[in-house]
């Protein structure tokens, strides 16, 4: 009775970049051609249906705890296309019998991938939601909108959810920088907005923030009093990140709390199941198994780790 008392107190939040999770549907407002069955990735319905099989797996199994399994309550999946492949996802995999409902952006994003939020109706009740759109800065592309949604927890408390998909470092970190910053500061409004009315209020930013944990977007949130609770996160089978680039663990990944709800913390893992990974045949130990190298198919998940934290409400 005890283990199920902690198993029922604890809510899991999971996020996943998913890396291209594109239907096989030709966009005839965003560029996804790449992501068609005549292109040089050969985007079959199979393989589709293959990553949607792996997504679905892994984040059943993110809902292993060391006393029990739960299902996560809420997730934030980034780099998704689509309702089609949140339908999907939700209603046609593995997944579909976690009865998750979802809720996604609808970005300018040139490639359209989005950001959505999937929770379980019966641990979270959404109270509203909004999507909030970045104005582009010079030299920057319309980028993806920050999601938010608030809901009230089976314990009765609110919490308030922020997803976001930072611009990435193509071009040069520095070159790139006022784009995540952009990003930062419109995010810090909303949540000054939300602390102006309650400063107790317990409010989660994760994503995909394309930065480090030392980089000044980080550092600003951390100016304002937020505390980055991924910021130590490893795995259980040698990730030392949610990314590992030539060779080296880090995390673009991370999970962004307000004082009151980093209080409420119970742990903050990386989820490098086996299964998620493979050999790193040129830089020596392992990384995560990415669906494409280069143009070949891997059959793979995503080539970021999932985050998994566990606050104690």
């Amino acid at each position: 009775m005890n283990v199920l008392v902690l198993l029922l107190s604890l809510f899991t939040v999971v996020e996943w970049n998913v890396e291209n999770l594109f239907d096989c549907v030709r966009d005839s407002v965003h560029d996804d051609t790449e992501w068609q069955s005549t292109s040089f990735r050969h985007w079959t319905h199979y393989r589709y249906w293959q990553k949607l099989t792996h997504v679905s797996q892994a984040l059943l199994a993110c809902g292993e705890h060391a006393d029990g399994w739960m299902l996560p309550d809420v997730v934030i999946l980034t780099e998704v296309e689509s309702d089609t492949t949140m339908i999907d996802l939700t209603r046609r995999s593995e997944l579909h019998s976690a009865r998750y409902e979802y809720l996604m952006t609808d970005s300018r994003d040139r490639r359209g991938i989005d950001v959505a939020i999937l929770y379980s109706p019966a641990t979270f009740r959404p109270i509203c939601y909004d999507t909030l759109c970045v104005a582009p800065v010079q030299g920057m592309r319309p980028t993806r909108d920050v999601l938010y949604l608030s809901g009230e927890t089976i314990s009765g408390d609110t919490l308030h959810l922020f997803g976001i998909h930072a611009p990435s470092r193509y071009g040069g970190e520095r070159q790139t920088r006022a784009h995540r910053l952009a990003v930062i500061d419109r995010l810090l409004t909303a949540v000054d907005s939300i602390r102006r009315e309650n400063a107790a209020a317990k409010i989660l930013i994760t994503g995909d923030f394309n930065d480090y944990d030392s980089s000044p977007s980080l550092q600003r949130l951390a100016a304002c009093g937020l505390v980055n609770v991924s910021a130590a996160a490893q795995g259980r089978h040698g990730a030392r990140g949610s990314y590992k680039y030539r060779g080296e663990w880090n995390s673009l990944d991370h999970m962004v709390c307000s004082p009151p709800l980093a209080a409420l913390l119970s742990d903050c893992t990386i989820a490098d199941f086996p299964f998620l990974l493979t050999d790193d045949e040129r830089y020596g130990g392992q990384q995560p198994r990415r669906n494409f190298i280069g143009g070949r198919w891997q059959n793979g998940y995503s080539d970021h780790l999932p985050l998994v934290a566990r606050f104690n409400f």
